[in-house]
């Protein structure tokens, strides 16, 4: 029987990113649709995107060249078919943003356009330094305004709710559990469709770009409802991240490299030579490891990116944000270089989900950074994330619309929430020490660069704090710090995981045990068992049957 805490929709989106509002969109010409947010509506990942999206549109650029060059910076993991796919839609989903309202920067040419890192073109089209922020509240504001789409903030999802279809030998999505902050209970949401759209898991490290909501929810709650998880020893740390007590995840651009920012150390001394031809524009992954590499060889507490020789009223203009921020910290751009260091930034493994986004369980789907569609491989190419939010949230919307008659939740009754066995936690200290030595564990052990040795003990240290917090969950009420803490340690166990099953060191995953690439590029593919091991799938393809 239904009671005050179950309420219905017909399909229920988890993230109020780039990926679910755009997905929300496209759903609700149609259907109802309910977005829930987990913080403020403005806290997601896609609000901190500086640069902009990648889009072919310079007269001498390709699309073909485009795929090289994802292609290429994948380090030999991407889906060319994806690649494909995904570049050759640019267009069209820039065209869809320019549709809502949204105006990219341009000059005399057009459209301005920046080159960026292991970019052959000038390709990324922006709005100033915030171009996240542009999108973002561009789609956020349709969404406020379309009368199909509700919008709940402060909502974390503890599960989605699962089983077998009636009749049927597969597995399938019947909604989900959601605590409400404000009225800290558990609702139960029953939808017959549930797209997990809820960004990365950066926030498992102890520096990152990302906001303190990126806690990996997505890729957790699909592991537990036995979802195959895929490449996630890879995680993309951004070369250049503010160095500053007062500021710790502050994002200097890539674009400021673009623009002619060159890295150097403390006494002036450019270094990028000694690592690639690209120098500074070469990928993330080189860029950051050289970066950490000349760190630890002086023992420095940072590097520098001097921009300086630019023109003031330029910098202004080209990166109002970032000029301002860094006034305001006591750091003119204009005159000195900036301090900065590599810090985590993108999760280019996920939910590993097909062509349509689907997932392996039925009706569950996933788009943006918390999926895995094989279009960055080992290593994401600079500005390739928020088109790829936005090409997937097409293709999720477009197979719910043409299968929705396939999903129906009238066959099952979904019991509420059940606390009758759980008391108040008077121990929450114990989640803060947890949750420090979880970062502490993967900033120390499992970063840019990586050994055998290490991996082994963060694993060992992370299966204890896993065993505490699966006794902590059975026996205390749910809280946000509760529930973030056991997705982050499923995800640092997944990293864990993946990351001593590679051999080699390939893209964002370097290990001095095996410094060289395997002949065949495999991804790494995992699913959660019901017993005490997990099961990897040496398997070639990433593209799920669902």
């Amino acid at each position: 029987m239904k009671t005050s805490n179950q309420r219905t929709a017909d399909i229920l989106i988890i993230g109020a990113g780039a990926a679910g509002l755009s997905t929300a969109l496209h759903l609700a010409k149609t259907y109802r649709v309910l977005l829930l947010s987990k913080e403020n509506i403005l806290d997601s990942s896609t609000n901190r995107a500086q640069g902009g999206i990648a889009s072919v549109t310079h007269p001498q650029d390709t699309i073909e060249s485009h795929i090289e060059d994802t292609v290429l910076a994948g380090d030999g993991l991407c889906n060319e078919t994806v690649v494909q796919s995904v570049v050759s839609q640019s267009r069209t989903v820039v065209q869809d943003l320019l549709d809502l309202g949204l105006e990219f920067d341009s000059d005399e040419d057009g459209l301005h356009l920046v080159r960026e890192g292991a970019h052959k073109f000038p390709r990324v089209l922006h709005v100033a330094d915030s171009t996240g922020y542009a999108i973002g509240f561009t789609l956020l504001h349709h969404a406020i305004e379309n009368q199909n789409i509700e919008i709940n903030s402060n909502r974390l999802v503890l599960d989605v709710i699962s089983g077998s279809h009636k009749n049927k030998s597969y597995h399938r999505v019947w909604g989900a559990y959601v605590y409400d902050r404000k009225r800290k209970l558990v609702e139960t949401i029953l939808a017959p469709c549930v797209v997990l759209a809820t960004g990365g898991a950066s926030k498992v490290y102890k520096y990152t770009s990302n906001p303190d909501s990126a806690t990996g929810d997505g890729i957790a709650i699909a592991a537990r409802a036995g979802c195959r998880v895929s490449n996630m020893e890879f995680n993309q740390f951004h070369p250049t991240c503010l160095y500053h007590p007062a500021a710790r995840s502050f994002l200097i651009s890539e674009a400021v490299r673009g623009e002619g920012g060159k890295l150097l150390l403390p006494d002036g001394t450019p270094f990028m030579q000694q690592y690639d031809k690209r120098l500074d524009l070469a990928t993330r992954d080189v860029v950051a490891r050289a970066i950490d590499s000349e760190m630890k060889r002086l023992g420095l507490e940072c590097v520098y990116l001097d921009i300086s020789h630019r023109e003031k009223h330029v910098l202004q203009k080209r990166f109002p944000m970032i000029f301002e921020k860094l006034l305001e910290l006591g750091i003119d751009m204009a005159v000195e270089p900036i301090p900065v260091v590599p810090a985590a930034h993108y999760t280019c493994g996920g939910v590993l989900v097909n062509q349509h986004g689907a997932t392996d369980v039925f009706g569950l789907y996933a788009v943006g950074e918390t999926a895995c569609t094989g279009l960055h491989g080992a290593n994401r190419l600079a500005s390739n994330s928020l088109l790829e939010c936005l090409v997937y949230a097409r293709a999720v919307a477009r197979h719910i619309l043409e299968n929705f008659q396939n999903f129906s939740t009238t066959e099952v009754q979904v019991p509420d929430w059940d606390e009758s066995l759980v008391v108040d936690s008077d121990e929450d200290v114990v989640l803060t020490h947890n949750w420090g030595e979880l970062r502490g564990i993967m900033w120390n052990y499992v970063g840019i660069a990586r050994t055998d040795k290490r991996l082994e003990r963060a694993a060992r240290r992370i299966e204890l704090l896993k065993q505490e917090i699966i006794e902590y969950y059975a026996n205390y009420r749910v809280n946000p710090d509760l529930l973030e803490l056991r997705n982050l340690i499923l995800v640092a166990d997944l990293i864990v995981k993946c990351a001593r099953w590679r051999k080699e060191s390939r893209g964002l995953h370097f290990t001095l045990d095996y410094p060289q690439k395997n002949v065949q590029a495999v991804p790494s593919v995992v699913k959660l068992s019901q017993g005490t091991r997990d099961v990897f799938e040496n398997s070639s393809t990433f593209q799920s049957e669902t």
